[in-house]
């Protein structure tokens, strides 16, 4: 019998602006995340949207739009009554960092929201730009004095990608913490908002079974996995000049890895919990440029099949450079250097256009002593692994031995599963709900802080330097629709491991 949730306290009255309006993330993730908390009546008493885009627009012309993003993205069926009352308080400005008096616009315009929407000069600035507007819009909030909490605050929310390698993540960090303080920056990573990856500090944490045994003495390797069918699309432009290493690793598979290495915070609020995720990933072994080529895999996908679908090479993609060294799939093996993880691997493997869509961190235990079931089936002793589904379902499984019913010892393996979906009954979500709650609220648990994203962005340097001068040597290729280059597994395989099978 689940208990019922403690009722969660309204955010305090504010302006929502969101830069980028108009674009896919706005619609898509969100609008149907306000629309949500909308729903549940988990929005300021007292509150605005102001959508900025560089494009002009009347209000009704941008609430039309946001309407018809929503009715087609929303997680569950949009009530008219709530979403028009969400969509009365939006209004449009024309903005763009280029053309510094239109922030003066925008600043004026809030000015005037605030006295007549009486949202008490709280301010929620929301990127949703691409990276390089991020800078520029920054530094224009900054000039007009947007960003100065005067008894009132002011927050910024910033997505991924938070920088391109270590040089230019730290470059960001600077110029923002020239501009605000550190605790007014919100850089969010949308799969912390996700109730699984949340619930890693609550099953290591709050469970006495589990923290006793979550250390190198016990756990003999963890494996990261987030697998895409998607291809790149229509976004090899994007896609080509970024890649798979710093589209996924330094925030989303770093983020499940800290959570899940992480030492125990003194407390349970924003600093502890940062710190201890900041000096995880800051204890990452620097490799040599040989351990690095050795400790990798990265890979294009090729012409394939997907869902009855044909998927071209990824190098015949719209605009795709020709001869593109630009990896779909890359597989890292890491190791930390600290008391708990010492000699202990993390196998960490993202890609597009595989064969399945799955993000899951299993905990691999060291096998049992055998020499009690001398001349039994122990060839059948199935793997001790501990599981966190985070999509396509949200799970907690524990792979674990039994005796086969029969008079002989027979051994086989056997699951316990945990589905969130089965047994706490909630709304679809978007994943964003949380995320955008907590920063109204001024929560930045779920957020990264700069040394953790420099962290991040210093373990994968020597992989991005060794690539770079390798060239085109080592890229390998997988079929689109397939589970990866086979190299992936040899990265295991040589240390005597191997990959979950996927269930």
């Amino acid at each position: 019998m689940t208990k019922d949730p403690q009722p969660k306290r309204k955010p305090e009255n504010c302006a929502f602006v969101i830069f980028g309006v108009t674009g896919d993330l706005t619609h898509r993730l969100v609008m149907p995340s306000l629309y949500n908390l909308a729903a549940e009546n988990l929005l300021p008493e007292k509150f605005c949207v102001v959508g900025v885009a560089r494009r002009g627009m009347s209000n009704d012309e941008l609430r039309d739009s946001l309407l018809k993003g929503l009715r087609q993205y929303a997680t569950r069926p949009v009530d008219d009554v709530v979403a028009r009352q969400l969509l009365h308080c939006v209004t449009f400005v024309e903005a763009d960092a280029k053309d510094p008096p239109s922030f003066d616009t925008l600043r004026e315009h809030l000015d005037a929201l605030e006295c007549s929407r009486g949202t008490g000069g709280n301010r929620l600035f929301y990127l949703a730009t691409p990276p390089a507007a991020f800078a520029p819009t920054a530094r224009e909030l900054g000039r007009t004095g947007l960003m100065k909490e005067n008894g009132a605050w002011r927050r910024l929310v910033i997505e991924k990608p938070f920088g391109t390698d270590l040089a230019s993540a730290r470059a960001l960090n600077a110029e923002l913490l020239n501009i605000m303080d550190e605790h007014q920056i919100y850089r969010i990573d949308h799969y912390l908002g996700k109730e699984t990856v949340q619930n890693i500090m609550v099953l290591r944490f709050a469970n006495g079974m589990f923290e006793p045994i979550w250390n190198r003495n016990h756990i003999d390797h963890v494996q990261i996995t987030v697998e895409e069918k998607l291809s790149v699309g229509h976004r090899g432009g994007f896609y080509d000049a970024t890649g798979a290493l710093r589209d996924m690793v330094p925030n989303h598979l770093f983020q499940l890895m800290s959570l899940v290495a992480m030492g125990p915070p003194t407390r349970f609020d924003a600093h502890s919990v940062r710190s201890e995720k900041a000096e995880v990933l800051s204890a990452i072994q620097m490799p040599s440029e040989e351990e690095a080529l050795r400790s990798s895999v990265r890979a294009q996908y090729l012409a394939g099949r997907i869902d009855n679908e044909d998927i071209p090479d990824y190098r015949k993609t719209e605009d795709v450079k020709a001869g593109s060294t630009t990896e779909t799939f890359v597989a890292l093996k890491l190791m930390i250097d600290n008391w708990r993880w010492a000699g202990v691997p993390f196998y960490l493997r993202s890609g597009k256009a595989l064969a399945h869509k799955r993000t899951e961190v299993a905990i691999k235990f060291k096998q049992a002593p055998l020499s009690m079931f001398t001349g039994t089936a122990v060839d059948r002793l199935s793997q001790n692994f501990l599981t966190i589904g985070i999509a396509p379902t949200e799970t907690i499984e524990l792979q674990f031995n039994a005796k086969i019913p029969g008079p002989s010892v027979t051994i086989d393996g056997v699951e316990m599963k945990f589905r969130y979906g089965d047994y706490f009954k909630a709304d679809p979500s978007t994943g964003y709900e949380t995320l955008i709650y907590d920063c109204m609220i001024g929560d930045n648990i779920l957020f990264q802080r700069a040394d953790g994203v420099e962290a991040g962005w210093q373990a994968v340097q020597p992989f991005l330097d060794a690539w770079k001068n390798a060239g085109t040597n080592g890229i390998e290729t997988y079929r689109a629709g397939s589970d990866g280059p086979a190299c992936a597994d040899e990265l295991l395989k040589r240390d005597g491991r191997s990959w979950r099978k996927y269930s």
